[in-house]
């Protein structure tokens, strides 16, 4: 089989990746609770994600200090949208680590294939497949505890492959109590529990033509929010795919990939939890995608490209309804039934000049149409908007070029990159939906013009056997910029809400990230990690850009003695006062919070085990980060414990 050129630098410039692993020490950049680890702590590994918490379930990935709206995310490269208006059910809620093979991360606008809308960068989720002539069978168990919140978290797996045939399934549980910050303090509202099963199937009816099928459903229910005033009943996700492979093509392709999928994602907000609730509502959400791709591997030369086609339709619908004592419910449409068609065609071109010189090329172009398929909120909406469409079309698309030199011990890349984004759905027919994080209920605005972005992004490392050292940035330059403004003229419909926010285009952004690692390993079994950081956004208005982090510092050491590794390592925050006051948010204090873990991998017998050890937040110490909504507190001190048995047949 051709394989792609993994190791080149262009790539290593362009792409960050979690390895999702059991064993110690075995996957680039594996968390210390091994696959009992949680999706959200996976992705906290990337070097440009942050996460937005909301509460102690579904936390929203970051990247490169940009949401959702400006970050693809899909899973196995299929479109999925989040059904709460509030992004309390991020897209990377619905996979468990013990179905999860790695985490790539295509930083700006160099996305992957099947990303769209992804100024601030692609996450996809590579689900783990057993493949064929495996191991006959291979069972997995898993467990694990965490003293505060009593977190208890269980799994097993299974795994069976031939020549012919191959297929690997599993169930994972995670059940959580209120956990309490630094101090004791317990964080009310803040327990979960969740159940997710899956199942990968494989059948190879002739050499290199492949069939495959994935299957997932996840449910989550009795989910607290501290940091919101509504909790959620049942967030529910069943994810669909039927692929066909067909590999070692003759010509200019060698791979042929085409996959069709759907799925459909409910989620139940309610506050019959909550004390003192002036008036009881009920909001449900609910999205569908159906979707298809087909992507041509291939080289010729020096080339080494991707081709790739794809097409999605989606439809989001959320209501709300309002129970008043004594009086009678008052309903209202919050996303009205909207569907969203898109298709576009992407092409990414790895050049090798020479060992030494790398050029990536990478576009996409799309066809956006949009619909409001419910006339009762088309009419609600226009009476702010009188003169808008029931529908609208959009073309957007994206351009991005890098190039990569390495020589010796150096290493240098840059690239720069032009896209453009649709608004999104809430963006654009959102009515009437409250943010806790500002106070303001929020309309959407179906005249928004396409935002602009345009980046640079830059990189110089140096690194022999003991030392390595990488200073990076990128910077965007928005036309455009899409975010909520108030207008005085309009009332809002919660209660206690400060106004209303229009989503209105302003004329430009700008958000610049830089970072600088250094990685020392004077021993075998010594390494000394550090990464500092440090970002700025801000509008045309003057104003600063709200959820930008401030000056951090990342720093470990880790120990490897054979089969044991351990890590002590602290995470510290300058004051964040260089905050965006505009849009509600307010100065978080600095902190810094130390862990220590340890683990091993070694065998019982014939089954491989792995036990993990730490303490997070080992001096208890009460704090929350620039992204913590509303500033819930983090967890105090944590201890956990983890075991993954994995118990292989002969091959």
């Amino acid at each position: 089989m051709m394989l792609c050129p993994q190791d080149t630098v262009f790539k290593e410039a362009a792409i960050d990746e979690v390895v999702v692993s059991s064993s110690v020490g075995t996957g680039k950049k594996a968390v210390s609770k091994g696959r009992v680890a949680s999706i959200d702590e996976h992705l906290g590994q990337l070097s440009k994600v942050e996460m937005v918490r909301r509460g102690n379930y579904a936390w929203e990935p970051v990247v490169n200090n940009m949401a959702t709206e400006r970050v693809s995310t899909t899973i196995d490269g299929m479109k999925i949208f989040y059904a709460c208006t509030d992004k309390m059910d991020p897209v990377t809620s619905y996979v468990e680590s013990s179905n999860l093979q790695r985490i790539s991360l295509n930083s700006g606008l160099d996305g992957n294939p099947q990303a769209t809308g992804n100024i601030g960068g692609s996450i996809d989720l590579k689900l783990r497949r057993v493949g064929f002539d495996a191991r006959p069978s291979e069972y997995n168990a898993s467990a694990g505890y965490e003293t505060n919140g009593h977190v208890q978290v269980y799994g097993v797996d299974a795994a069976f492959s031939t020549h012919r045939f191959y297929t690997n399934f599993g169930l994972f549980y995670r059940h959580a109590d209120n956990y309490k910050a630094g101090g004791g303090e317990e964080i009310r509202f803040s327990q979960f529990q969740k159940t997710n099963a899956f199942a990968n199937i494989g059948w190879q009816p002739a050499d290199d033509h492949i069939l495959e099928a994935t299957v997932i459903y996840d449910i989550a229910t009795d989910i607290g929010y501290p940091a919101l005033t509504m909790d959620v009943k049942k967030a529910e996700g069943i994810i669909t795919s039927l692929s066909y492979l067909q590999e070692h093509l003759s010509g200019l392709f060698h791979r042929w990939e085409t996959k069709a999928y759907y799925n459909h994602i409910t989620h139940n907000m309610d506050d019959t939890q909550r004390p003192d609730v002036v008036i009881h509502m009920d909001m449900p959400g609910e999205s569908q995608t159906a979707g298809v791709y087909s992507l041509l591997q291939g080289t010729k030369g020096s080339h080494y490209f991707q081709l790739n086609n794809d097409a999605y339709y989606n439809t989001l619908f959320a209501d709300m309804t309002m129970y008043p004592d004594g009086g009678q419910p008052m309903y209202m449409l919050t996303w009205p039934d909207v569907g969203t068609f898109n298709t576009g065609l992407a092409l990414i071109d790895d050049i090798t000049l020479t060992p030494h010189h790398h050029i990536r090329l990478s576009a996409k172009g799309a066809w956006q149409r949009q619909y409001i398929n419910s006339d009762e909120g088309f009419h609600a909406l226009s009476i702010y908007f009188p003169d808008m469409n029931q529908g609208n079309s959009r073309l957007i698309g994206r351009l991005a070029a890098s190039y990569a030199y390495e020589h010796s011990a150096w290493k240098i890349a840059f690239g720069t990159g032009y896209g453009t984004r649709a608004p999104t759905v809430t963006e654009s027919y959102g009515y009437f939906l409250n943010n806790t994080f500002d106070q303001y209920d929020y309309i959407g605005n179906p005249h928004l013009k396409n935002e602009k972005a345009i980046e640079a992004n830059a990189s110089l490392a140096w690194g022999d056997s003991q030392l390595s050292v990488k200073a990076e940035a990128n910077a965007f330059f928005f036309q455009d910029y899409i975010i909520g403004r108030p207008d005085a003229r309009l009332s809002p419909m919660t209660i206690g809400a400060a106004g209303v926010k229009i989503y209105q285009n302003l004329k430009y952004a700008q958000i610049v990230n830089t970072a600088l690692t250094a990685d020392y390993r004077p021993f075998n079994w010594l390494e000394w990690n550090n990464r500092i950081t440090y970002s700025y956004g801000r509008e045309s208005t003057g104003a600063r850009l709200p959820l930008i982090a401030p000056l951090s510092y990342l720093g470990s050491l880790r120990f490897r003695w054979k089969n044991i590794e351990a890590e002590g390592g602290v995470r510290m925050a300058a004051r964040n006062s260089h905050c965006g006051a505009e849009y509600g948010e307010t100065p978080t204090p600095g902190y810094a919070v130390w862990h220590l873990n340890i683990g091993s991998h070694f065998m019982l017998g014939k089954v491989a085990t792995d036990l993990h050890l730490g303490i997070e937040n080992l001096f208890d110490r009460y704090y929350s980060t620039y992204s913590d909504w509303n500033h819930i507190p983090q967890k105090g001190r944590n201890i956990y414990v983890n075991v993954t048995f994995q118990i292989p047949t002969a091959s």
